[in-house]
C-alpha cells in the first residue's frame, strides 16, 4: 500500500492542526489533581530532552563555517532580537484597544523567539536563494536565542510575564540551557545514532512539543484564563500580526538590499529574519509562563500559521524573479546536518 501523503495544496500545515486537536482535547478534557502533576512532570521531562536533542544535532563545528558570511547572520540577529523586540514595545499601545494585557503580554513574547529553521531553508531553497546562508543562520538564531530569549523576556516582560521572575530564569538555565550543552558534550558519542534515527526522534519531537500544549492548555482551562479572550480580541490579534510579519517581511527585503547584499543572500535573510519558531517558543513559554503559558503561547501558534502560508507564495513568486538567473549552489552535505528543530515543516 502506498503511503498516505499530505496533500500539497492545502494551505494548513498538519502539524497545526495536531497542535488545534491538542487544544481542543486540553478544553474537553483537562489534566486535574493527580493528573496534572504527573502531566506537569512529564511535559518538564519532555523540554529537558527535547533541548537534549537540540544540542546532540548541533554541530558547533560545522555551524562555524558559516562565520564567513558574519554579515548576514549579524543582520538575521539584528532582525530577530532587536528589530521584532521594537516593534512589539510599539504593541503596547494597541493595548487595551485590540489587545488585552495578556494577549499582548503573548505577543511581545513572541518577538523574542529565535527564528525557524526547516521552513528557513525551504523557503529559501524553493526561492534559489543562499541555502547554506540559510542553514547557518537558522541554526545561529537557535542558539543564541536559548540565552537571549530568556535574557530579553526578564528585561521586558518583567513580572508583567504571568509570573516571570528569577526564578523562571533558573528553570531556564536547568530545563533548557544544561540538556542543550549536555547534548552538544555528547554529541560525539551519541551523534551517529541520533542521526540513523532521525525520523523515529522527529516523532519524539513533535509528541513532546504536542505533550507541552496540552499541559499548558489544561492548567489555562482549570484557571479559568480562556475568559479573557474573545473573538474580537482573536481578531485583533490576528490584524496586528498581519502587519507585523508585513513589516518584517519589508523590512528584510528592502533593508538587506539597502545594506549591499546580493539577491541570494537577500532571500536568505528574508525567510531566516522574518520568521519565529514554534519549535523553540513552545517549550519556553511553558517553563517562562506556567499557568499563564496557554494565552502567552497563543499569538506565537497563530503567527507561525501565518507565516507559512505567506512565505509559502513569497517563496513560489520569487522562484519565478527574472533575476534568478544562475542556480543556487547546493548546501554541502556538513552544512546539510546542522539544522535544529522538530524535522517538520513546524520548526
Amino acid at each position: 500500500m502506498k503511503r498516505l501523503k499530505w496533500p500539497s495544496w492545502l494551505p494548513i500545515d498538519p502539524y497545526i492542526l495536531l497542535l488545534l486537536g491538542t487544544v481542543g482535547l486540553a478544553a474537553l478534557l483537562p489534566a486535574r489533581g493527580t493528573g496534572a502533576d504527573v502531566a506537569s512532570g512529564a511535559s518538564t521531562a519532555a523540554i529537558a530532552f527535547l533541548f537534549f536533542l537540540y544540542g546532540a544535532r548541533l554541530s558547533t563545528r560545522e555551524a562555524m563555517d558559516g562565520v564567513r558570511h558574519w554579515r548576514l547572520h549579524i543582520t538575521v540577529l539584528a532582525c530577530t532580537f532587536v528589530l521584532f523586540p521594537l516593534l512589539g514595545l510599539a504593541a503596547r499601545g494597541l493595548e487595551p484597544v485590540l489587545l488585552n494585557h495578556s494577549l499582548y503580554t503573548g505577543l511581545l513574547f513572541l518577538t523574542l523567539v529565535p527564528s525557524t529553521v526547516q521552513s528557513s531553508i525551504a523557503f529559501t531553497s524553493m526561492a534559489r536563494g543562499n541555502v547554506p546562508a540559510a542553514i547557518c543562520a537558522g541554526s545561529f538564531s537557535s542558539l543564541v536565542g536559548i540565552v537571549a530569549t530568556p535574557l530579553l523576556a526578564a528585561a521586558l516582560l518583567g513580572s508583567s510575564g504571568g509570573g516571570f521572575s528569577a526564578d523562571s530564569l533558573l528553570k531556564i538555565v536547568l530545563q533548557l540551557l544544561v540538556p542543550f550543552l549536555a547534548g552538544q558534550l555528547l554529541r560525539r558519542w551519541i551523534g551517529g545514532f541520533i542521526a540513523r534515527h532521525k525520523k523515529v526522534l522527529g516523532y519524539v519531537d513533535r509528541g513532546s512539543i504536542l505533550l507541552v500544549v496540552y499541559t499548558a492548555f489544561s492548567e489555562g482551562m482549570v484557571q479559568g484564563i480562556w475568559h479573557q479572550v474573545s473573538p474580537l480580541r482573536l481578531g485583533g490579534l490576528l490584524a496586528v500580526e498581519a502587519v507585523l510579519l508585513a513589516v518584517m517581511l519589508a523590512l528584510t527585503w528592502y533593508g538587506s538590499k539597502a545594506l549591499g547584499f546580493h539577491r541570494e543572500d537577500r532571500i536568505a535573510i528574508q525567510f531566516a529574519g522574518s520568521k519565529k519558531s514554534l519549535a523553540s517558543g513552545l517549550p519556553m513559554a511553558s517553563v517562562l509562563f506556567g499557568a499563564h503559558a496557554a494565552l502567552a503561547v497563543l499569538p506565537l501558534m497563530l503567527f507561525h500559521q501565518m507565516q507559512l502560508m505567506v512565505c509559502a507564495v513569497i517563496a513560489k513568486r520569487r522562484s519565478h524573479d527574472p533575476e534568478a538567473e544562475r542556480p543556487v549552489t547546493p548546501a554541502p552535505a556538513a552544512e546539510s546536518r546542522i539544522a535544529v528543530g522538530t524535522g517538520t515543516r513546524s520548526g
